[in-house]
């Protein structure tokens, strides 16, 4: 059984997918393909990698593997084609589990072979909406509801329909079963009811708490006054009812990232692309307006936040923007993210983790892969070429930035890329 994830950080809605995913399914292991430096909404990750493979093995997971960083990043459809691919690619899933607000996968999946076939009505609702100025997810759902709304015939009511494109957990669970079926992938699609907040909901009360308002807490607290030292008893009193036990104390290893952290990166980064006469459009979902109004306020110098601020109108979201900032931090241009996709989007699988007991499965992964399968940085120019190479690269590339964050947060150098063991529980 296999779940595409970021664990942002890990919570025990989280422990709570796996442990009903595994009693659904009867399945043995469980297979985590994880966001690894930086997270889909165009930021860094609020803990490093090895550090959120770790929650999730403590609480359940069996092997982690690393989403390429390039997608990572990229908006829900190529977020989970990746990581429909990376799974597929495994040959050791046969399940993919995934939370929505529905809990239905029948209506979730025919939402996706309607998006998947992208003909007749639905392209020419689409077009309309895009020529009026609305961006394409807003268009693909109204398109969408006018079907809905105009056939008597259409599989899902109106009602329905308006439901699923207003979750967020039900469109990226539309994502999934539309990559299922547009690489004729053998997964099978499982979703579970989400139990507790909403995915945006920054509050903590009763119920589960979602990730956001973890991160909020995690990002409010006074630094410690000794740098390096932890500081996370505010943590502790306010979230550990959302947190499962077994990884309080992993809370306390780093002082969490935030996207402002990448504040005095990207202003270096956007007078250096001025100065060599770079054009801001090569870069992916960095539009003509977006790079114009960049141009205009390049001086301002802000932070991350501010300068999103600067660029927001009613067409790009906070995300979008934010991920088309992020492509500029991390060389992501669209050429490049063009030819991930033409390799496959996943032409190798990096394994952040495992647990001892799991020898087995990954025993199995091994014998099934059709990817190549990378345990150690150093071995990966010896097992990847080509396009791949360049994919991982790029990884690397993320990773060096991101803990050159942490680095700075921690008043002293981190371990890099080529001297990070692997997570083995």
């Amino acid at each position: 059984m296999g779940i595409i994830a970021e664990y942002n950080p890990f919570h025990s809605g989280h422990r709570y997918q796996i442990e009903e995913a595994k009693k659904r399914t009867g399945a043995d292991w469980c297979i985590v393909a994880m966001s690894g430096d930086f997270v889909q909404r165009g930021g860094p990750a609020v803990y490093s990698k090895y550090l959120r493979a770790e929650m999730a093995l403590s609480c359940g997971a069996d092997l982690v593997v690393e989403l390429p960083s390039a997608f990572a990043v990229s908006s829900a459809e190529d977020f989970a084609a990746c990581g429909v691919a990376l799974l597929t690619g495994l040959g050791a899933v046969d399940v993919l589990c995934f939370g929505s607000e529905d809990g239905e996968i029948h209506r979730i999946q025919t939402a996706a072979r309607i998006l998947a076939e992208e003909g007749g009505d639905f392209s020419a609702l689409l077009s309309r909406g895009l020529r009026s100025g609305l961006s394409w997810p807003q268009a693909r759902n109204q398109a969408l509801l006018e079907m809905a709304e105009k056939d008597r015939d259409f599989p899902l009511k109106p009602e329905e329909m308006g439901r699923l494109l207003g979750s967020p957990n039900n469109l990226l669970g539309i994502e999934y079963c539309k990559a299922i079926l547009r690489q004729n992938s053998p997964l099978i699609p499982l979703t579970i009811l989400r139990q507790g907040r909403g995915y945006h909901d920054k509050e903590l009360e009763e119920g589960q708490a979602s990730a956001s308002a973890i991160r909020r807490i995690l990002q409010k607290q006074e630094p410690p006054h000794d740098r390096g030292l932890s500081s996370h008893g505010k943590l502790a009193q306010e979230a550990r009812p959302h947190i499962p036990r077994a990884i309080w104390s992993l809370y306390g290893q780093e002082p969490p990232v935030e996207a402002n952290d990448l504040s005095e990166v990207l202003n270096f980064c956007l007078l250096s692309l001025k100065r060599e006469g770079q054009d801001y459009t090569l870069y992916g979902d960095v539009s003509p307006e977006m790079a114009r109004r960049l141009d205009n306020c390049l001086l301002q110098q802000t932070s991350w936040e501010g300068r999103i601020e600067q660029l927001k109108t009613r067409q790009y979201t906070y995300t979008r923007i934010s991920r088309a900032l992020l492509h500029i931090v991390l060389g992501l241009t669209a050429v490049k993210v063009q030819a991930y996709k033409a390799a496959g989007r996943a032409p190798y699988a990096r394994i952040l983790g495992f647990r001892r007991e799991s020898r087995e499965l990954l025993a199995l992964v091994k014998q099934k892969t059709s990817i190549p399968l990378i345990t150690k940085t150093a071995d990966a120019p010896h097992i990847l070429t080509g396009t791949a190479l360049d994919m991982f690269t790029q990884d690397i590339y993320a990773s060096h930035i991101r803990q050159a964050l942490l680095s700075e947060k921690l008043g002293k150098p981190v371990r890099n890329e080529f001297n990070q063991p692997i997570c083995i529980l």
